[in-house]
């Protein structure tokens, strides 16, 4: 079995960090379409995409069960770059980079090899034109979504940052996926980062890079990790809450509904990540006043909280409303 391992210094924990990258959302809304496992979770957005396929090009270089050209989604220099940023900075990737990442791709895995060894024979245009096939993909697959998207990211930011600073970045890892988890290190190193099963043995010596930590809703239910240099150490993990995201309205029990109604119920079922009373009553088709009225009782019930989030306030459930709404007793 191959593990891949991203092994850690005291100077690397200094240097973890969470991000956000539309690009990188677009590059996995657009693999979508050629590895099918994410396509049930994202039913209404795959139905009303599936007949408006990426450019052949962009989808020429995926390969579904092994190695896609990181330029494509290089992990991003700050914490919330623009797409606009991001696009640039492919086209900025050296066309020697770019050979070496697509000479890298399977040809026995990847959707059309006769198509990538083309984009061989000039790799800088053809970096050129993938940006422009990825800049084309984010406004039609992802752009009309991406408010929720990064509402979901955010939230779950949001909650990794607090066990963060309570637990410590081994208690975070651990619980990121079920392919990863923390080993404690001895004294040259602070630990390791073992993802398992992997398509190849890798391993990385972050060597004070650090590694950024990035949710992400389209790649689903996949784990990935960027270990090739220039790029910096990433770990890319399912964001909490995606069952909910692109599928419609959280399903309110049948129980719940006859204890709390069936709008109560509704609401605390659709809080596995934060959200604000404007975004809830634009996914349920009710009144802002009337949504702020059910929440108010929820708070008041102990089973939502609030939490002030930039210029707007987000309610989240709270443990008990947690227990309630997935059918679990306190403590269980």
């Amino acid at each position: 079995m191959a593990v891949t391992r991203l092994v850690a210094g005291s100077g690397d924990l200094l240097r973890c960090r969470f991000a956000t990258s539309p690009l990188w959302e677009t590059a996995h809304a657009v693999r979508a379409f050629v590895d099918p496992r994410s396509r049930p979770y994202l039913r209404p957005w795959w139905e009303r995409v599936r007949d408006h396929p990426p450019a052949a090009e962009l989808l020429a270089v995926q390969s579904p069960r092994g190695y896609t050209p990181d330029f494509l989604c290089q992990p991003p220099e700050g914490a919330s770059p623009s797409v606009e940023a991001q696009l640039d900075a492919v086209r900025a990737t050296p066309a020697g980079q770019v050979a070496a990442e697509l000479r890298r791709v399977d040809p026995r895995r990847c959707v059309a090899p006769a198509a990538v060894r083309a984009m061989l024979a000039d790799p800088e245009a053809a970096r050129d034109r993938l940006a422009d096939h990825l800049g084309d993909a984010w406004r039609r697959l992802v752009l009309p979504w991406w408010p929720r998207v990064r509402e979901l990211i955010d939230a779950d930011i949001d909650h990794r940052s607090r066990l963060l600073a309570a637990h410590g970045l081994g208690h975070v890892v651990g619980g990121l996926h079920e392919r990863i988890r923390w080993a404690s290190g001895d004294v040259a190193d602070a630990g390791a980062i073992v993802i398992e099963p992997t398509v190849e043995a890798e391993e990385r010596a972050l060597g004070g890079d650090g590694l950024i930590l990035m949710p992400s809703a389209f790649v689903w239910p996949s784990v990935i990790a960027i270990v090739d240099p220039p790029w910096q150490p990433t770990l890319v993990y399912p964001a909490r809450g995606i069952g909910a995201l692109l599928g419609g309205r959280a399903p309110a029990p049948a129980p719940l509904a006859r204890l709390l109604g069936r709008t109560r119920a509704l609401l605390l079922a659709d809080l596995a990540a934060p959200a604000s009373t404007a975004v809830l009553a634009g996914r349920h088709g009710l009144a802002p006043s009337t949504v702020s009225a059910h929440l108010s009782a929820l708070e008041g019930a102990g089973l939502l909280d609030r939490r002030r989030h930039g210029h707007e306030v987000r309610y989240r459930r709270t443990p008990l409303g947690r227990a309630l709404a997935e059918g679990l007793m306190p403590g269980e």
